[in-house]
């Protein structure tokens, strides 16, 4: 009967080497060391992690550039503009509004914004003058006749101070009615009051012809 030869036995070097051991032989001896593994790298999506980095900031979005001058006012229900006070449009150098405009469009209205400002800066300067030059007047005059004149003077410059201060209150009227989009139509017909009245006078809050209506009316009303 022929016996098979069976696979000769694994050294004990080729047995470390399969349980994951190395084996450095060095002359006759050989020595066996532990074979480290290391993991394989898998992408950061499939270990569970955004393999897209994520935006430093919130505030790094920016914001949509505007497209038009009309983009920097809102827009009422009834289609007219109102400007806030907080937003700011450059107007080119020496611009006036013109008829072939779209009435009370954003650049009407920041013209118009510029001049009441401008005239509400001038009266309070004229107002604060006024008052520093009642309180640095000299009231001791001796001449009766010199000391009468000062104090018609001084009655012209209260009266004229009481006249900016009513009309610093217009001015802030008008400045509300354009941040309400209120601004250049009529209170009572709700009619366009004009680029030429508003030129003329820009706290006007009644188109000519209801002003005229208005003075007729207490005309008839003083009789």
């Amino acid at each position: 009967m022929v016996k098979r030869a069976g696979k000769p036995a694994p050294k004990p070097a080729e047995q470390s080497a399969r349980h994951g051991h190395a084996v450095v032989k060095s002359g006759k001896s050989a020595t066996v060391k532990p074979v480290q593994s290391h993991p394989a790298k898998l992408p950061t999506s499939v270990a569970g992690k955004p393999t897209v980095k994520p935006s430093s900031s919130v505030n790094s979005i920016k914001a949509p550039p505007i497209k038009s001058i009309d983009d920097v006012a809102l827009t009422r229900d009834d289609g007219r503009y109102a400007l806030p006070a907080s937003t700011h449009i450059d107007l080119p150098k020496g611009y006036k509004p013109k008829t072939s405009e779209e009435y009370m469009c954003p650049r009407h209205l920041a013209y118009f914004r510029n001049k009441l400002r401008d005239w509400r800066d001038q009266l309070v300067e004229e107002s604060r003058q006024t008052m520093d030059n009642l309180r640095e007047e000299v009231r001791d005059v001796g001449d009766d006749a010199e000391r009468a004149t000062r104090e018609t003077e001084n009655s012209l410059e209260l009266r004229t101070r009481d006249r900016y201060r009513k009309l610093i209150a217009k001015i802030d009227k008008a400045l509300r009615r354009i941040e309400e989009g209120r601004y250049g139509f009529c209170e009572e017909t709700d009619e366009d009051i004009g680029l030429e009245r508003l030129e003329a006078r820009p706290i006007a809050t009644l188109s000519l012809d209801a002003q005229e209506r208005r003075e007729h009316l207490r005309k008839q009303i003083g009789e």
